[in-house]
This record gives structure tokens, C-alpha cells and sequence, in this order.
């Protein structure tokens, strides 16, 4: 009986508030999440989280010592993961970051690469451009992830000291002289001698991550991983 109301109370839902797929608009059935079935199996997943070796390895060698690195989905230019991160960027659809964070948790967990993660840090964004936003998505897709894989996140520890201008125009070199001393650690005891994944929502030229690794490999007996929900090739 609870079930039975529990559909008929969620059926009534979607008649006011229907859900729709984010990426082809069509009404989502019940037991589907964000996306309809059609569109989920077309998603670009990378498959990195099986290989010690990739794309995003490649970014950070020689930049940022790393023990892995992965991605969830390819991230072009009209494409399907690039309508995804606009959404959850700019049009107010956290519910995005958390169902990329639930995948990409999932991969990472099936992953014996990634299971000896102690703990998770998402890129932070200034308090100004996250009061804009209303949230952090790095931050709602490495809560997702951590639920996952069932690590703590640590996100008092990583923040940004200014605030700057977006990085999407800018080229490799201005992107990283953009965010090369903005970040900073606090409550350092708290992850030493952890292996720590840090998250971002789209990997380009990596300046933002290797700026805010740089920070975190500081603390003794930091060992770190990058993964985030794109990969932009």
C-alpha cells in the first residue's frame, strides 16, 4: 500500500512538474534519471578510469606528479556533454552535477586504479561567483562521488584566495598565469598522508587543477588523483 501511494503520489508530481531529458526534452519515465534510456546510452564515455595510462595523464605529465587521473565523458564542442555542464553551470540544474558525480562514482568504483582513495577535494570556487551560482558544481559532483565510493569530502580544506575572470576565451599560458596563486590549503593535518582525488567539472588545458594540486602535494604525504565529469579533447 505505502508503494501504491508513493507511485500515484509520484505520478500526480509529474503531471504539474513533468520531468523532461535534459539532453533530447522527450518526458522521462519513471525509473528514469536526467536523461531517457535512448540518450544515456549515447553518452561519449571515455573509459580512463581503467586506464593508468590516457588523454588526462598525458595533460599533468611533467606539470603535476599524479597517481591517476580520469574523466567521465568527452566533452565537444554542441555536444551532448557540453549541454550537460552548460545546464549545470548556467541554467540552475544542480541535479546535473549530482548525476554525473553518481557516474563517474560508479566507474571510479569499479575501478581497482582509484580504491585506495582516502578522501575527496573539490575545485572551490570564490564565495562571490558561488553566492552568483547559488553552488558549487565541482562541489555537487564530488559529493556524489564520495557517496559512491564512500570517502569523506574535505571541502574546507582547498579555497580561492581572489576572485577571477572566467578562463573559457583564454589560451593554455593565460589560463594558467589566470589561476597559477589563487588557491591556497587550510586545516592541513586533516589530509596528510592521504591519497586525495580531486574533482573539477571539465578538464581543458588543466591549469585550474594543476594550480590547485600544486597546493595540495605541499601538505607531507599527499598523494593525488584528478578526475573530472569531462574531458575536453
Amino acid at each position: 500500500m505505502t508503494r501504491f501511494i508513493h507511485m500515484l503520489f509520484s505520478d500526480m508530481v509529474a503531471l504539474f512538474f513533468p520531468r523532461n531529458c535534459a539532453i533530447c526534452g522527450k518526458p522521462l519515465h519513471r525509473q528514469e534519471e536526467i536523461l531517457c534510456t535512448s540518450c544515456y546510452y549515447k553518452l561519449p564515455f571515455t573509459g580512463f578510469h581503467d586506464k593508468k595510462e590516457n588523454p588526462v595523464t598525458e595533460i599533468f605529465a611533467g606539470r603535476l606528479p599524479l597517481v591517476y587521473a580520469s574523466a567521465l565523458l568527452f566533452f565537444n564542442k554542441g555536444g551532448m556533454a557540453q549541454r550537460l555542464i552548460h545546464q549545470l553551470k548556467y541554467d540552475g540544474k544542480r541535479e546535473i552535477g549530482t548525476f554525473l558525480g553518481k557516474l563517474t562514482g560508479i566507474a571510479l568504483q569499479s575501478s581497482p586504479l582509484f580504491s585506495d582513495v582516502d578522501g575527496i577535494i573539490p575545485v572551490p570556487l570564490h564565495p562571490e561567483k558561488e553566492h552568483q551560482r547559488g553552488y558549487n558544481q565541482s562541489l555537487l559532483i564530488a559529493e556524489a562521488i564520495a557517496k559512491q565510493m564512500k570517502v569523506p569530502v574535505f571541502s574546507d580544506v582547498l579555497f580561492r584566495r581572489k576572485y577571477t575572470a572566467t578562463q573559457t576565451k583564454k589560451s593554455r599560458y593565460d589560463r594558467w598565469q589566470n589561476v597559477k596563486d589563487i588557491f591556497a590549503v587550510k586545516n592541513k593535518n586533516r589530509i596528510r598522508d592521504l591519497h586525495l582525488l580531486l574533482v573539477d567539472d571539465v578538464i581543458t588545458t588543466g591549469a585550474t587543477l594543476e594550480a590547485c594540486g600544486s597546493r595540495l602535494i605541499e601538505i607531507p604525504g599527499v598523494r593525488l588523483s584528478i578526475v573530472s565529469a569531462a574531458y575536453a579533447q
